[in-house]
């Protein structure tokens, strides 16, 4: 039996070393904190950068998902962060993980939207650059899980598609769970109001959730990541070529790529980054499982089901998988600054930690891995 585990183990982990793995995990003079209280679980940001690529604006519930949404500003690119700015009264009824969008209508008016979601989602808007904040208001008269993973700006302009997942039990009220749905809402003024969801993808087998959206480098097709929730599957891929009116059957995608929460950007010279939290599926090991973890890679090796470049570890997480819901960033120098949440420190509530690097330097350490 011991040899057999062993095997595994060892079969497992090479499938997991190609490509190489870098850790920066050690490299504090990498890492920001953003927010950390005595005693409070704060987890589960997202963040944006706005147009003057400097400014980034954080927001994260007080507690795990649901709780009272925080938020932050850092003017450098994440180097040093504010206080926590005041936010609307109702913010603090948020039950959910809120996620930040840039979004424009028809006309140019550019806006931030933030999403809060379960039953009903709600949204809130703000019309200069996140100095001031509507309250959150209710969407439509249903509701889901991380509300909105993705929104994806589409060829026509004001026309937005968000993509979410429910497990039937806050699409609609009072549901009760089972099988896992894939949703799509669009918006045709700029985000401002959301049509009714159509279901994508259904399945009480495979969990498909927290969808991870990237347009292709020529921009035709859209490729959303996703998180296998049942834990019998890697995770998967779904491809649009008709801006999200159909889209194919779910793939899987390699162990390399396996984890929950999907977020990527494009550095400089067309590589994709993506962060995520490592989670692989039953009956398979990592060295990395449940930390915070990211891929650097090309479009053509997801749409190929290649293993990408390399993996980088970022933090490990000394608490289960309970971390990285990851914001990712990219400045005009090519600096990237990913922030996610975790259990940093062995026995603490986890904390809002950034960590900064370029492409460049990851390419010269894993150069060092060769």
């Amino acid at each position: 039996m011991r040899a057999a585990v062993c095997c595994l183990f060892v079969s497992c982990a090479a499938a997991l070393a190609v490509p190489p793995l870098i850790d920066l995990d050690a490299q504090a003079e990498r890492q920001v904190i953003v927010d950390r209280e005595k005693g409070q679980y704060l987890g589960h940001p997202t963040t944006l950068l706005l147009e003057d690529g400097k400014t980034v604006l954080c927001v994260y519930p007080k507690g795990h998902g649901r709780g009272a949404i925080q938020y932050k500003r850092s003017t450098d690119g994440g180097k040093t962060w504010s206080e926590r700015l005041p936010t609307p009264k109702n913010w603090e009824t948020s039950m959910e993980t809120p996620t930040l969008h840039r979004v424009l209508d028809a006309k140019g008016t550019k806006r931030i939207i933030m999403f809060s979601g379960l039953y009903p989602v709600r949204l809130a808007v703000s019309e200069d650059d996140g100095k001031t904040w509507s309250e959150l208001k209710q969407v439509g008269d249903w509701g889901g899980i991380v509300a909105m993973a993705s929104v994806i700006e589409l060829k026509t302009a004001g026309h937005y598609l968000a993509l979410f997942h429910d497990d039937g039990r806050y699409f609609a009220k009072g549901g009760k769970a089972g099988a896992f749905t894939l949703y799509k809402s669009l918006s045709t003024d700029g985000g401002l109001t959301w049509g009714a969801p159509d279901a994508i993808f259904k399945s009480g087998d495979v969990h498909l959730c927290e969808p991870g959206a990237v347009r292709s480098p020529d921009g035709k097709q859209l490729a959303v990541l996703l998180r296998e929730n049942r834990r019998v599957k890697r995770s998967h891929v779904i491809f649009s070529n008709d801006e999200g009116k159909t889209w194919t059957e779910p793939k899987e995608v390699p162990l390399a790529l396996t984890g929950d929460r999907h977020t990527a950007k494009y550095g400089p010279d067309g590589r994709l980054f993506i962060s995520f939290r490592d989670v692989p599926p039953k009956g398979t090991a990592s060295a990395t499982s449940g930390d915070w973890v990211g891929w650097v890679g090309t479009y053509a090796d997801i749409v190929n089901g290649r293993d990408g470049q390399y993996r980088v570890r970022f933090k490990k997480n000394h608490k289960g998988s309970d971390c990285a819901y990851p914001g990712v960033e990219v400045l005009p120098d090519g600096t990237f600054v990913t922030t996610t949440y975790g259990h940093w420190v062995m026995g603490e509530p986890p904390y809002i930690l950034s960590t900064r690097f370029t492409l460049k330097e990851l390419d010269a350490l894993a150069k060092g891995k060769k």
